[in-house]
């Protein structure tokens, strides 16, 4: 079975695997190099100032996926616009086991998909200066729409996500909606109506256990982020989005604040009532089995999922998404509130062969032919805005599309700590399953999650970032 781009494994493992990289850098930060001077001019033709003759290397993180979309589209793009180029197609689902040793010896490729179970660690590559500044990227003409630069065409969110120390490092290129999924073939044919608060959630969850039926399941063993996204964007849906701010901050108190508690509370009661700790052994893979044989009612997950089991998923199951049910009566975001955000990294290594070539190949990727060329291949939709009319959506694209419309400017914002302090992230999986399981309190969860934080926040040696929205 392959591995899907969601499949992480982020333990001791993982964590040994990151250390000889991390070990090389300094203490400081050093700045972020532009690409280095360029052979070639820069023109309305070629604002880049890329070397058509230079060859340019791309590693493409192939999971969920694939890497068909690179080769077919993107790349292909490329080799028109610079035919004496060579261009080397790097296709892996291990990316840190390929790519750490060639960052430490200074061998390294010019463009990379930064996702899957080993995905480099951004912090330390922004620490040695192997992270381009994207800035001419995001200044460059569009070409989707020439008229405009790069950045005013992309969805809110997408360059503010792209910066790392106040510098654009980093492309996320999709929007990713993370909620809960379901199958719509199976409520209309049951008659059941989606819950909306947490009292309609436990009267479904009565029903379904009725119909032999799990209510709400995640894997425990590959992805139990899945669900320690769902304790954040619920608690923000309780208190709005400054909890995510806040924790993201390393904010005094952020974790032990009331509205984490009260949803780390509610989610561990759906799991004692109605959950089944035999997915806490499944990993991700399985439980979407489960899920499409109608075992699992709700999964927490995002919006490549219908791609991700595509070759699995039978006619009779409809992929629809559905917000969080309100946890209390004053929850401050509304029920519609759905997390919208962005994901799928790519960078351009600054100290690569062709940095100027990188830069290119991810303005191509921004293209009318490249981001539509990949809904259609992935579908997922990307970050360029007003690309997608006339497009044959699936079910789960049009659900997504339809609950982002309803949710308006309700929307919850992606929580960063992931990418900016890993290790909080890592800890806070293992703090979910223990909660979801019944082996700690949501207190405990709580007091667990704001230790560890304050931890790296006195850490003089972790570079610490800060949002204001």
């Amino acid at each position: 079975m392959s591995l899907s781009r969601r499949e992480v494994l982020r333990g001791l493992g993982l964590a040994a695997l990151a250390t000889p990289l991390a070990a090389c850098a300094t203490a400081g930060r050093e700045a972020a190099p532009s690409p280095t001077a360029s052979a070639a001019a820069t023109s309305t033709n070629n604002p880049l100032g890329v070397d058509a003759t230079r060859r340019l290397e791309v590693v493409i993180f192939s999971g969920g996926n694939g890497d068909k979309y690179a080769v077919d589209l993107h790349e292909a793009a490329y080799r028109k616009a610079y035919p004496k180029a060579e261009l080397k197609h790097v296709a892996t689902q291990k990316v840190g086991t390929q790519l750490r040793p060639r960052f430490i010896a200074g061998d390294v490729p010019d463009v990379v998909n930064n996702s899957g179970p080993e995905a480099l660690d951004l912090q330390s590559l922004v620490q040695e200066g192997h992270l381009a500044d994207l800035t001419p990227l995001f200044e460059a003409p569009s070409l989707a729409f020439p008229d405009k630069k790069v950045k005013d065409t992309l969805v809110g969110g997408a360059y503010e996500n792209s910066l790392i120390d106040g510098v654009p490092r980093v492309l996320q290129y999709t929007v990713a909606h993370r909620a809960l999924w379901y199958n719509a073939k199976l409520f209309e044919s049951k008659g059941w109506t989606v819950p909306k608060t947490w009292a309609e959630f436990n009267t479904l969850g009565e029903e379904a256990k009725k119909a032999g039926i799990t209510l709400f399941a995640y894997p425990g063993q590959v992805g139990p982020f899945y669900q320690l996204w769902n304790l954040v964007y619920s608690a923000a849906k309780v208190g709005g989005n400054k909890v995510i701010i806040d924790i993201d901050n390393l904010a005094d108190g952020a974790w032990t604040a009331e509205p984490v508690r009260q949803a780390v509370a509610a989610w561990a009661q759906i799991q004692k009532d109605y959950g089944d700790k035999a997915y806490f052994g499944l990993d991700h893979t399985q439980t979407q089995i489960k899920h499409l044989q109608d075992k699992v009612l709700f999964y927490p997950c995002g919006s490549w999922l219908e791609n991700e089991m595509a070759k699995d998923k039978p006619d009779t199951f409809e992929y629809a998404i559905a917000p969080v049910p309100s946890i209390t009566a004053a929850d401050a975001l509304p029920y519609e509130a759905i997390m919208i955000g962005v994901s799928e990294a790519f960078f351009v290594a600054a100290k690569g062969k062709n940095p100027q070539g990188g830069l290119d190949y991810l303005r191509m990727m921004l293209s009318r032919e490249g981001a539509r060329g990949y809904t259609e291949m992935t579908k997922n939709l990307t970050i360029v805005n007003g690309l997608v009319d006339g497009l044959q959506l699936t079910s789960a694209v049009n659900s997504a599309a339809k609950a982002q419309e309803a949710a308006g400017k309700n929307t919850i914002t992606d929580a960063r700590f992931e990418t900016w302090y890993k290790e909080l992230f890592d800890h806070g999986q293992t703090q979910t399953n223990s909660v979801m399981a019944g082996r700690i309190t949501a207190d405990q969860f709580c007091e667990n999650m704001q230790k560890k934080a304050d931890e790296l926040k006195a850490d003089s040696s972790i570079a610490k970032q800060n949002r204001t929205v």
